[in-house]
């Protein structure tokens, strides 16, 4: 009995003239589903790409948890009595010492460009960033230099901005390390650098304003003692259990140490990103809710269509659970369809996306210069079975509809 209620569904798919084609009805209605998932699949998979780029970009150029102390200045004193404690704690893979500071670039008076500036020991056991991954396999070099000064890497667009390659001279003003002049005016330390070479991380932001140099000369920059820095970076095994290797740091360390974590310094951008992707999912979903009043419509349609045929049907024996999976299955088959060709289209779309990157995006706006996508299976999966049970939900009514037909009332209907 459940063969005759799926060829009676599938007769009612099809149009009169041609029994095996679907009707033009019907295929308006699988067209809606199957935009709706394309489009909720392609931008979730957008969302999804977006977020995790950044997420790649942001770990390349940051440690998991940073370490430091509340004084003046941002100064960890005594730096090397502490990297060991950490280094022995569980769950600690690296662990170096770094400074940060902020300046101000210049070649000459006419043209300056603030940006940060982070000292770091090139030759450090287990590189915690791009840069100093590239350092350590010789692909980035911080000297020796031919003129003498200490060696600098820049990012390529302060590299664009400021007009320097490799070789030329860029000179650094420490806006935290400024000095008191005879006329009492604050005036920054400057001091010469020879550029060594240029990186790119895919991060605008970082790339229009992080140089590196080595510890030493970052620490001869601010006039610290070799045994202060700013802080020390710590990579854990997992990236994603930063806030549980912080809070076992900030345990074991104690006052006056205190830590952030990568996760909590972009907790700002990642939200806004998850809010974005929910607020897109919540209205992508409209339009196959929209396209799930095609169904509804069209099993209206039929059931008032084919009155005559429900009520001599149910005269010949078929009951109402019967006429119940007639309707059911015919929506149903509308959702799977359209529910396959979205999918299908909205992979097509992902790949062709991924493959090209025929869209381009304003980096100073969006962190990155392209459209980044990738597919999460458990996003596919929920789009998926969310289509297939807004279809299966659209045929109730119509189908309860035409359960209900009394067979005489059924076969009298003009």
């Amino acid at each position: 009995m459940r063969g005759l209620a799926w060829f009676v569904a599938r007769r009612y798919l099809a149009s009169r003239r041609k029994g095996r084609f679907l009707s033009l009805i019907t295929l308006i209605s699988v067209g809606g589903i199957a935009v709706g998932v394309t489009a909720l699949i392609t931008v979730i998979a957008v969302m999804t790409g977006l977020q995790r780029d950044l997420q790649e970009k942001i770990l390349g150029s940051n440690p998991h948890v940073y370490v430091f102390e509340p004084s003046r200045g941002l100064r960890l004193g005594r730096w090397q009595e502490v990297l060991p404690r950490v280094r022995e704690m569980a769950g600690v893979q690296a662990v170096e010492p770094f400074v940060s500071t902020q300046v101000a670039f210049t070649q000459d008076a006419a043209y300056a460009r603030t940006g940060m500036v982070f000292g770091i020991d090139p030759r450090a056991e287990t590189p915690m960033t791009q840069v100093e991954r590239e350092v350590r396999s010789g692909k980035l070099s911080f000297g020796p230099t031919r003129s003498g000064l200490p060696g600098l890497l820049v990012g390529s667009g302060l590299a664009g901005a400021m007009l320097v390659g490799e070789g030329d001279t860029l000179i650094v003003a420490a806006i935290e390390n400024s000095k008191i002049d005879a006329l009492g005016y604050p005036a920054p330390v400057m001091k010469a650098f020879e550029v060594t070479g240029v990186f790119r991380t895919g991060m605008y932001e970082y790339d229009n304003e992080y140089a590196y140099t080595e510890l030493a000369v970052a620490q001869n920059l601010l006039d610290l003692p070799t045994d202060t820095v700013t802080g020390l970076a710590v990579n854990g095994a997992d990236p994603w259990t930063a806030h549980t290797l912080a809070d076992q740091l900030q345990r074991e360390l104690g006052p006056p140490y205190y830590t952030h974590n990568w996760m909590d310094l972009n907790s700002s951008l990642f939200s806004a990103l998850k809010l974005e992707k929910l607020a897109m999912f919540v209205i992508l979903c409209l339009i196959v809710l929209v396209a799930a009043f095609n169904i509804i419509s069209t099993l209206i349609m039929v059931v008032t269509d084919k009155t005559r045929e429900i009520g001599i049907l149910k005269a010949m024996g078929m009951t109402d659970r019967m006429v119940l999976r007639v309707f059911v299955l015919q929506g149903l088959a509308i959702g799977l369809i359209g529910t396959a060709l979205g999918a299908i289209g909205g992979i097509t779309v992902v790949y062709l996306l991924g493959r090209y990157k025929f869209i381009e995006l304003p980096a100073d706006v969006y962190f990155v210069d392209s459209l980044p996508v990738e597919l999460d299976v458990a996003d596919f999966g929920a789009i998926v079975l969310l289509s297939i049970l807004i279809s299966f939900i659209a045929t109730i009514y119509p189908a309860r509809q035409a359960a209900r037909l009394l067979p005489v009332e059924a076969i009298r209907h003009e």
